[in-house]
């Protein structure tokens, strides 16, 4: 039985499936779901992430964890925790920086929450044995500040969907239509207090909003902040953002489930809101192009291209595509949650 002949059989026992729950089955069922069976990453997978454009990203990210522990007064020891963490490049970047102080790497205690199996193997095989994994974040030990960093994890949180009727706010659900082939219906909603035409779309990201608030409860009580990187939006506002990608194609999203990774435009607002209901500070959120540049990545591209000259133009090519407007500099957003009594580097007040 395939992932889709499982979910028609559902629909038909239990009625239409919310998109949350759709997304959840698609996404992670053990058997057939993307991430616990066959995710791909990279150029000759479905799609790229930032530090598998470029080494800088990593190694930037590395030197702002490592600045953020020494505004912290250098606890020793602290977690240093990746959600997420795709095939390990990352978190390799980021310690390979990181040598830089040898007090920060002697005083990190490396965890990677992660629920998939294959990703944990290419994980290990990047990184080795010499930390630690967990299902959850509430599994990584707490009593000790926390680095927290994340990279296109939000986007793959379900989210609900409903759509402005003439007749007032309905939810956007999964059933089957005449063929029994899986398709969009809407269904009674709660009431909505929200403003909008007819045929408006508004994206509700509630697990989202709880992982936000579960971040900032940590960094209330342990200390410590965390760096959420994501394309999605940094003001509230309507629209309707899932997609599927496959082989870096987008395709329908009720297509092939399980069968392509689903993601919608991470809500940084309702993230931002949860954070700062516990207390945390959540200063202003930025572009990654912004973000990258405070960091310094031009002076960083300049001195690898001058070690390298026969890479220059390619480390060109890097930069743009992390950093131009019109390719993840914009579309891509940057924020920070953090405890009380310092501000992470990149994040202060700007004129």
């Amino acid at each position: 039985m395939t992932l889709r002949e499982r979910l028609a059989a559902q629909i038909r026992a239990s009625g239409p499936m919310s998109l949350a729950q759709y997304m959840t089955a698609c996404l992670h069922d053990p058997d057939y779901g993307y991430y616990a069976t066959r995710p791909a990453l990279g150029e000759g997978g479905d799609f790229i992430t930032a530090p598998l454009v470029s080494q800088m990203f990593g190694e930037l990210i590395g030197l702002w964890a490592v600045e953020t522990w020494n505004r912290m007064g250098r606890p020793t020891p602290f977690r240093l925790i990746e959600m997420g963490p795709g095939d390990g490049t990352l978190m390799s970047d980021l310690l390979r920086a990181a040598r830089l102080s040898a007090a920060f790497t002697e005083a990190a205690d490396v965890w990677l929450v992660e629920t998939s199996r294959p990703l944990r193997d290419r994980q290990r095989q990047a990184l080795g044995d010499r930390l630690s994994w967990a299902d959850a974040l509430a599994d990584v030990p707490g009593q000790a500040p926390t680095i927290l960093v994340a990279n296109e994890l939000l986007d793959c949180l379900p989210v609900r969907q409903f759509v402005r009727t003439e007749r007032g706010w309905a939810e956007r659900v999964v059933g089957l239509d005449e063929a029994d082939a899986l398709a969009f219906g809407l269904t009674g909603a709660p009431r909505l207090d929200q403003v909008a035409p007819v045929g408006a779309i508004l994206e509700t990201a509630p697990a989202q909003a709880a992982l936000g608030d579960e971040i900032a409860a940590r960094l209330i009580r342990d200390g410590g902040a965390a760096l959420l990187i994501d394309y999605g939006r940094a003001v509230p506002g309507f629209g309707d953002t899932l997609q599927a990608l496959r082989r870096h194609r987008k395709e329908g999203p009720l297509e092939n489930p399980g069968e392509a990774d689903l993601t919608v435009h991470a809500d940084f607002p309702a993230v931002m809101a949860a954070a700062a209901a516990q207390g945390a500070q959540t200063p202003q959120i930025l572009t990654q192009g912004e973000f990258l540049v405070r960091l310094g990545i031009g002076a960083r591209a300049e001195a690898l291209a001058a070690a390298r000259p026969d890479l220059s133009d390619t480390i060109e090519r890097q930069l743009e595509r992390l950093v131009a407007p019109d390719q993840m500099g914009e579309l891509f957003k940057a924020a920070c949650i953090h405890s009380p009594g310092f501000v992470p580097p990149a994040f202060e007040a700007y004129p």
